[in-house]
Order: structure tokens, then C-alpha cells, then sequence
């Protein structure tokens, strides 16, 4: 495939986290760099010659108005999310966003809006529903071996009191606010494992305040944070996020329970992910190894994953950027469209509500209805 016929991107955040898809991009055919934007134009020229990119900008307006892209790929601070996102949809330019979606339910209301009232496509880079164990039990829910899936539990612990201080925005929108500020992480691949379900009703609490950051200001943000929710179907998700205690890294954890399966994720370097189906183990007398279902893979992980881990974040950043531009392409819905991003991030908006009024239990609206 030659480059004419490839997907021309843009990459904003160039000198930040949109910098880090350089492998991926290096590695998923039929897309390449066209122009990269960043607002620190001392960086901007390393950026460019890291992605190769033809062009480069320090004004996001002007890479979409000259820059030549199809799409964009926007890895930068969550409040830019939607804002930017808005300005390619308008153009009839492409979207692959950062997560979450969005800061507020009033500028998510804008997006759905843009993304319905536009010729282009959007998609929300949620990469942990690629990772291989999440791939692998998705494969195995889909196959029917968890029978109904009703309770998970979602968590991401990744404490970075520092990174807040080289990266300000995550001291206002991750730990500047009280709730579920990050729940994309958490929650996706519980909803991933069931499938035409959503968050309907929501509840948080939070464990208190036991950390101050550099200056002596107390964290809005409660050190960890739970939010429950209630499912379309009935069934419940416990979704936990702590990026203040002081810790080793956990990153993410997950269950899944349904009437004949269970899964439980390893919780520490060399622990195995555990599982239970019924139609292996009718004793229920042991936990099998998740890695003795490989065969369940989908044909993509056992083609690609030599290149998907080399890429990042558990080989996820591949599968996002492979996924959307197939969906580009063909036409074809992506993993994550802007209803689905929407219900991976609205329940994370209404929980800080939630907290504010002492745990009360509110409604998550259904985008689909807007």
C-alpha cells in the first residue's frame, strides 16, 4: 500500500502522549503521519522528526485547516477532549480521542451532537479492552462459557502525585475533583463482558483525605474513590480509582462473574489471572490458568501480537489505531463509537455528583436518547 493511499493523520499532543503512538503508528499498515500539532514549540520539532511528519503546527486550527489529515489522532489534556474533537467533526475530519470522552455532561451532549451531525467517524482510544487478558475473556464471554454475566468489579490504582506536578492538567481534572475522574480504564472492559449492557443509576463514596500535594493543599479527590453501578439488565459494577495512596503499582484489576464462569485478574508481578468455567470444571474445586484458553484469541492477537506488545500499554495502542482505521476504511463501526465512549464516561460524571450529595444514588442519561 502506498503512503497516497494511506490514512494521512494528525497527531495533537505531539509532544506528549500523542508522541508515544509512534511505534503503533510505525506498525499498523495503512495510515501514516501527515502533520503533528503541539502547543511547545520547542518540542514541536523533535515531535515532527519522531513521527515523521510532513507538517507541523502550534495552532490545532490551522494543522485541520492546512495540514492535509483525514483523521486525527488527539492525545491531549482531557478538558481539550471534546473541543478538539468538535473542530475535526465539523471539518468532516476523523476522530480517534483520548480518553474519557469528556469533562462535563454539557460538553458531552455537544460531541454526540457534532458526531451525529457529521460525514466523519468518531472513536474514543479506550486501549485497555484490547489488552490480551481482557481479549482473551471477552472471546470467552462471547463464546457463551460465562453463561449470564451479571457483578464485575473494576479497578485502577496508579498513584502519581508527582505526575501531577510535571503534568498540571491531571492536579485539576484527575485529582482536583471528588468521584470517578478516570473511569474509562476501569470500566470498559466490564462492559466489554456484558454486552448490550449499560450503567444506568449510579452511587460513589470515597475514603477520605489523607494526602497533601507539594504546596500543602489538601487533594479534592478522595484517596480512593468507589463508585456502583447499577446495570440496564439489572446486574451491579464496583468500580474503584486511586491515584493518591502511596503503594506499589497496581495499574488495573478486574472481576467477572456470571452463572457459570468466573475470572479474577492477577493483582501483583507473577500472579497468574485465574479462571472458572463450568464446562471445564463442573466440581468447582479449582481455578484454571486464564493462558490455557488461548486458543480462544481472536484471529487478530495470534497474527498480531508480536507487534501489538512491542507498541505499548499491554498491546492495546495497537489495537486501537489498527481498529479505527479499518472502521475509517471500510465504513465499519470502530470498538468504541461515540455511544459507547458515552457510556464508559458519563457513569464517571454522574458519580462526582453523586459524591457531592453524600452517595445518592443518581441516573446516568443514555446518549442514544439525546
Amino acid at each position: 500500500m502506498s503512503q497516497l493511499q494511506s490514512l494521512a493523520l494528525g497527531v495533537v499532543g505531539a509532544a506528549g502522549r500523542g508522541g508515544t503512538f509512534k511505534a503503533v503508528i510505525d506498525a499498523v499498515a495503512g495510515v501514516h503521519v501527515a502533520a503533528v500539532c503541539d502547543i511547545r514549540a520547542d518540542a514541536l520539532e523533535e515531535a515532527q522528526h519522531q513521527l515523521g511528519a510532513e507538517r507541523a503546527y502550534t495552532e490545532y486550527t490551522e494543522m485541520l485547516e492546512r495540514g492535509g489529515v483525514d483523521a486525527v489522532l488527539i492525545g491531549t489534556p482531557m478538558p481539550l477532549h471534546v473541543p478538539q474533537s468538535i473542530a475535526a467533526l465539523e471539518r468532516g475530519i476523523h476522530v480517534l480521542s483520548e480518553v474519557p470522552a469528556g469533562v462535563s455532561l454539557d460538553e458531552c451532549r455537544e460531541l454526540v451532537r457534532a458526531a451525529r451531525a457529521s460525514r466523519a467517524l468518531y472513536a474514543m482510544a479506550e486501549n485497555y479492552i484490547h489488552a490480551k487478558p481482557i481479549a482473551l475473556v471477552t472471546a470467552l464471554v462471547q463464546a457463551g462459557l460465562f453463561g449470564e454475566t451479571y457483578y464485575g468489579e473494576g479497578e485502577y490504582l496508579h498513584e502519581l502525585k508527582e505526575l501531577n506536578e510535571t503534568t498540571p492538567w491531571r492536579r485539576r481534572w484527575q485529582t482536583g475533583i471528588n468521584g470517578i475522574t478516570y473511569p474509562t480504564h476501569s470500566l470498559g472492559p466490564l462492559l466489554r463482558w456484558m454486552p448490550g449492557d449499560r450503567v444506568v443509576e449510579v452511587c460513589c463514596a470515597g475514603s477520605g483525605h489523607h494526602y497533601r500535594d507539594p504546596r500543602g493543599d489538601r487533594y479534592e479527590n478522595e484517596d480512593s474513590v468507589v463508585m456502583l453501578g447499577k446495570m440496564a439488565s439489572g446486574g451491579l459494577v464496583k468500580i474503584r480509582v486511586d491515584m493518591l495512596s502511596d503503594r506499589p503499582h497496581a495499574m488495573n484489576n478486574y472481576q467477572l462473574q456470571g452463572t457459570d464462569g468466573a475470572y479474577e485478574s492477577a493483582r501483583a508481578p507473577g500472579e497468574r489471572h485465574r479462571v472458572w468455567l463450568r464446562a471445564k470444571n463442573p466440581a468447582r474445586d479449582r481455578w484454571l490458568d486464564l493462558i490455557e484458553f488461548e486458543e480462544y484469541l481472536p484471529e487478530a492477537w495470534r497474527r498480531d501480537e508480536a507487534r501489538a506488545q512491542a507498541a505499548g500499554h499491554g498491546g492495546g495502542d495497537f489495537y486501537v489505531v489498527a481498529d479505527f482505521v479499518r472502521a475509517v476504511r471500510e465504513g465499519t463501526p470502530p470498538a468504541v463509537d461515540i455511544d459507547a465512549a458515552m457510556d464508559m464516561t458519563l457513569p464517571g460524571l454522574v458519580s462526582q455528583q453523586s459524591i457531592a450529595e453524600g452517595g445518592r444514588w443518581l441516573p446516568v442519561p443514555d446518549s442514544r436518547q439525546w
